[in-house]
Parts: structure tokens; C-alpha cells; sequence
């Protein structure tokens, strides 16, 4: 999740915005730039990235402007300065110029750690953007529908994640899509299955289900049709083991917890509790370590090892399916 550090950026901050999600970094930039400008058509906005920098193009990006008195400088790729500029970024973050923010994004990875660290020590606004755990994207999606005026109950949040997918560009758009046509109306999960119903992320959870719950011949329909559909076998492969992986989880956790140190623990939504305890019914410690060797086989089958990606997916749909109640 995108965390501000200080307070709302203004003219005369340098703003840092480090992080690897793209999605939420570039929020934050138009967020910035949004709380300077409140709509004025004055303020004269400029992108660069940081390896085009010297120190002539710098001093007159942030030096008196005779066409704008506001303005912002998003200085992209930080990582990438070149190393004889960054005695004259220190210098302009420790005394910046009243009427520019500038606004500093940075991929977040080690390169050019040191320069962080000194902008840091300048109190310079920082923006973390950093994506959000597998198991908070539906906190994600609820955050989203508020944010346009909607409403959204945990377990329809979920099911937009898995019919969407993790990418949160994608979730984003879907949040705005379905809160303008509902009407008004909560956001449910018969809604968002008009809407998305025939991802391929739906139907490779859908196989996962079925065979997770033991059902050999409806896991291996809804396989074919997945394939037939054009669903990437990585993608059932992951499905299949995202759910093995939570039940083993859920399985091998202390008793006695709470719900909510139990989701924690297991690393889901509290609401998906239920879900996984009926799952659970039925699967012992070594039908979970059959179900999981077949699904790593799988895995390698269809990303090079085998010539017959459709073959590797039934073999481990059956192996998974009958591994349920194997003792």
C-alpha cells in the first residue's frame, strides 16, 4: 500500500516516492500534483528522467520561471542519476525554491540506496508505495469502492480478485467500472461475475476448487474448458497451488488462535476461514504432500519439461482429486 510519511505535499517540498509498484507510485506523482495545482490551469508540470539530468537542465527546471509562477518537476528513475548530480540534489532538497515541488521517484531497489538515505536525513515528504500482500488485495478493492462511493462486502472484494487478478492497475479499473454502473447499489458478487465472469483467472481457480474438494470429474471439465478457452497453463498451475498452499497452512496451524491471528497466520482474510475449513475435511498430512509434489511436477511440465502441457494438467488434476482423503 502506498504510506505517506509528513505531511500533504506543497510548493517548496521535495517529494520522495520510492517503491516498486509502478501503480501505486504513479498515484502518488498525480496525487502530488493534484494537491498543487487544485485545478488551476497555472502550474506548469515537467517530467524528466534522471539520467537526461545535468546540472544546466536542473538549475532551470527549478530556477525562477519567466512563463510560470508554480510548477512541479517529477524527476523519474532516481536509481539512474548520474553520480555528478547528486552533490546538486542534496544541496536543492536542503534549500528548495519556494515555488517548485519536486517530486522524486525511485524504483525503491538497492541502486542508489545512498542517495535515499541522504534525502532522508534532509526530512524530505516520502511516499512508500508498496504492494499490497496476497491476502490484503481484497482490503485493496474495498479501499477502491470507497474511494468512488461504493460499497463492498468482504467476500464479493475477494471474488473480484480472483476474477481479476492480482495486477492492481486492473483491480483499480474494475473498482471504478463496477461502482458507475451499479447504480448506487452495493457492489456484489453476482454483479462483478457479469462483469468478469469469463476471465481466465475464474476458471483456473475453478479447477483448483473442484479438485481440491476431491471431485475428479468436474475438475477435469472444467479443465478442458479452461484450456478450450485459451486459459495459460501456468495459470492453473498457480491456482492449484495457491489453494494447496493455504490448506496446508491452515492445517499445520496451532490450535487454540483467534480468528483474526489465525488468518494471519495462514496469511488470508478472516472471511476465508470458513472457506478453508471446509476444505480441510478430508485431507490428511500425506494426501497434502502427494497433492503438492504433483503440482510441482505439473509446474515444470508446463513451463519446458514436458512437451504435453494439457497431458501434465490432467495428470496432476487426477493426482490432486485423489489425494483427497489419502491417508
Amino acid at each position: 500500500m502506498a504510506v505517506r510519511r509528513g505531511t500533504a505535499p506543497k510548493l517548496g517540498d521535495v517529494l520522495l516516492v520510492t517503491g516498486a509498484e509502478a501503480f501505486l507510485a504513479d498515484r502518488a506523482v498525480k496525487s502530488a500534483i493534484a494537491a498543487v495545482s487544485k485545478g488551476s490551469a497555472e502550474v506548469e508540470v515537467t517530467e524528466v528522467e534522471a539520467t537526461t539530468l545535468d546540472v544546466g537542465v536542473f538549475a532551470e527546471l527549478t530556477g525562477p520561471s519567466l512563463f510560470a509562477s508554480e510548477r512541479v518537476l517529477v524527476l523519474r528513475s532516481l536509481q539512474d542519476l548520474p553520480a555528478d548530480m547528486v552533490p546538486n540534489l542534496l544541496d536543492y532538497a536542503g534549500a528548495p525554491s519556494d515555488d517548485v515541488l519536486v517530486v522524486l521517484v525511485h524504483s525503491g531497489g538497492q541502486k542508489g540506496k545512498a542517495v535515499l538515505d541522504k534525502l532522508r536525513k534532509a526530512s524530505v515528504t516520502e511516499v512508500v508505495a508498496t504492494a499490497p500482500k496476497t491476502w490484503e488485495l481484497p482490503q485493496f478493492v474495498a479501499g477502491e469502492i470507497r474511494l468512488h462511493g461504493g460499497s463492498v462486502d468482504e467476500g464479493a472484494a475477494s471474488a473480484l480478485v480472483d476474477a481479476v487478478g492480482h495486477d492492481l492497475r486492473a483491480l483499480a479499473g474494475a473498482c471504478s467500472q463496477l461502482v458507475s454502473d451499479s447504480g448506487g447499489q452495493a457492489v456484489t458478487a453476482e454483479l462483478i461475475g457479469q462483469y468478469f465472469g469469463g476471465r481466465a483467472e475464474v476458471t483456473s481457480f475453478a479447477v483448483a476448487d473442484a479438485a481440491i474438494a476431491g471431485r475428479t470429474e468436474p475438475a477435469l471439465e472444467q479443465l478442458r474448458w479452461a484450456l478450450d478457452c485459451g486459459v495459460a497453463p501456468v495459470l492453473v498451475t498457480s491456482a492449484m497451488a495457491g489453494g494447496l498452499r493455504g490448506l496446508a497452512k491452515y492445517s499445520s496451524a496451532p490450535s487454540g488462535l483467534r480468528e483474526a491471528d489465525l488468518a494471519r497466520e495462514v496469511g488470508v482474510p478472516p472471511w476465508k476461514l470458513k472457506q478453508l475449513k471446509q476444505q480441510a475435511r478430508g485431507w490428511t498430512p500425506g494426501g497434502l504432500a502427494a497433492a503438492i509434489k504433483a503440482v510441482a511436477q505439473a509446474d515444470a511440465d508446463v513451463k519446458g519439461a514436458s512437451g504435453d502441457a494439457g497431458y501434465a494438467l490432467e495428470r496432476m488434476v487426477i493426482t490432486v482429486s485423489r489425494s483427497h482423503g489419502r491417508r
